[in-house]
């Protein structure tokens, strides 16, 4: 049952207040981006991050058992409640490291990190939620929870309330009997989930035909419901050659770019990278091989110069709801070093983007093979 009406509003706000505040004041902690976004008027948290974490300290005295953490981009929430020892459920590298690196500048303990489709080593008690974009990402995290969780389990969400889309309280209804959402804070809201619902397990793989082909996705990862366009016009205009013997699928997603290498190339060594863990878990499943290799990286750090024949991708430019190019120039800097002298670097790319100056300032030449009204495919020598 949903409960969504302004009196069972009330009523919640009503219950909220009449908890003993906590008598601590939040330890003040410096938290950083730790990304490449030269933008140094974006903060690593949001108010909806600041709601959740006011939540928590309003109802101290009632919290009790086990914590986890979801969707905490930069540790935020994370940092700010390390006491509780929660546990914090990863989907990106970039994330993990963001998080380390600021438990490490605030001088605190360890954290304990689980990702959003193992078995928990505890049972939770007590979840906090930033909402992710994806609502199909929401339901894998609800999913992991209810199959985690103490029949107690309360769930708390947070999200910009610009950001609201009514399937989150449909999608939140199918796995709790309530849901309360809370009056507006500095433009960000919250969604109080209790009294779990036993549903059965779902399998929440996601299948897409591509070239005669079948391909398992989970829930958010890049392009869910067919392989994205750009994909397609890079894949079309693809410059494979006989020496192209070790192959890098930049971004690599559910690995549909390496498959269809593969199958042109079936000898070459071809290795995988993606920030997203789900996106490698995704690609696992659809490529295999003695030659494939996976990487959940959000850089090429882990290998040497000119390792590269060819370097193929369709290279990310947002995370969440904020655009962010600069981890894609990051990505082509990391490319130039990474390439062997005579190899290329193809990718594709929105018109919008302008890629063409910023690769021109790395590579010797950047050639256009292809455009069309939205994409354009670019071949870079070193």
């Amino acid at each position: 049952m949903l409960f969504n009406s302004d009196l069972v509003i009330d009523v919640m706000d009503k219950l909220l207040l009449s908890c003993h505040k906590q008598d601590m004041s939040t330890p003040t902690l410096t938290i950083k981006r730790y990304d490449s976004n030269s933008n140094r008027s974006l903060r690593p948290w949001s108010a909806a991050d600041e709601f959740l974490l006011q939540w928590y300290n309003d109802n101290a005295d009632a919290v009790t058992g086990h914590l986890a953490i979801y969707n905490d981009r930069f540790g935020y929430l994370s940092c700010h409640l390390y006491k509780d020892k929660p546990t914090v459920v990863l989907t990106h590298k970039s994330q993990e490291k963001a998080i380390n690196l600021n438990v490490a500048g605030n001088t605190l303990p360890p954290l304990s990190f689980s990702d959003p489709l193992s078995k928990m080593e505890k049972s939770i008690d007590l979840v906090i939620v930033k909402i992710p974009k994806a609502i199909e990402l929401f339901r894998l995290f609800l999913e992991q929870i209810v199959q985690n969780s103490n029949p107690g389990v309360k769930v708390v969400c947070g999200f910009m309330t610009r950001q609201f889309n009514a399937q989150l309280l449909e999608v939140a209804a199918e796995y709790f009997e309530e849901v309360m959402q809370s009056k507006a804070q500095k433009k960000s809201r919250l969604l109080i989930l209790s009294k779990k619902k036993t549903p059965e397990s779902k399998d929440l793989l996601k299948t897409i035909e591509y070239n005669e082909q079948s391909y398992k996705q989970y829930p958010g990862v890049f392009s869910g419901k067919h392989i994205d366009y750009g994909t397609q016009f890079l894949l079309q205009h693809l410059d494979l050659k006989d020496s192209d013997g070790c192959i890098l699928d930049l971004a690599s997603g559910n690995g549909v770019i390496a498959k269809e290498i593969l199958a042109k190339s079936p000898t070459a060594e071809i290795h995988l990278v993606d920030d997203s863990f789900l996106a490698v878990k995704s690609a696992e499943i659809n490529i295999q091989g003695n030659k494939i290799t996976h990487h959940q990286e959000n850089n090429l750090s882990i290998f040497e110069d000119e390792k590269f024949d060819l370097i193929v991708s369709n290279p990310p430019f947002h995370f969440e709801y904020e655009i962010n190019i600069s981890v894609s120039l990051a990505l082509f800097a990391e490319s130039y070093r990474c390439l062997k002298k005579d190899g290329s670097f193809q990718l594709v790319a929105n018109h919008h983007l302008n890629y063409k100056t910023h690769l021109s300032r790395l590579f010797g030449h950047v050639n256009i093979v292809a455009e069309d009204e939205k994409f354009v495919v670019y071949k870079c020598f070193k």
